[in-house]
């Protein structure tokens, strides 16, 4: 007798590249303002902008459902 099929869930691809998980579990993401035009930003402020932020809690029960495999 064959075994039923398990079917897998989808990771949504846009999310993967937006979020991170750390080793804790939680989630990080990127601050805007980084993409173009740095001339005219401070050197302070493109330091600022480059370091990972925690993804606040409100968003993450709709991260579990689009990274199920993220934990």
């Amino acid at each position: 007798m064959p075994k039923p099929k398990k079917y897998k869930l989808k990771s949504h691809s846009g999310a993967k590249d937006r979020f991170h998980v750390t080793g804790g579990g939680k989630f990080t993401r990127r601050r805007g303002h980084l993409s173009h035009l740095h001339r005219k930003k401070r050197a302070a402020t493109l330091r600022q902008v480059s370091r990972k932020l925690p993804v606040s809690e409100a968003d993450v029960p709709r991260l579990r459902r689009l990274l199920p495999y993220s934990d």
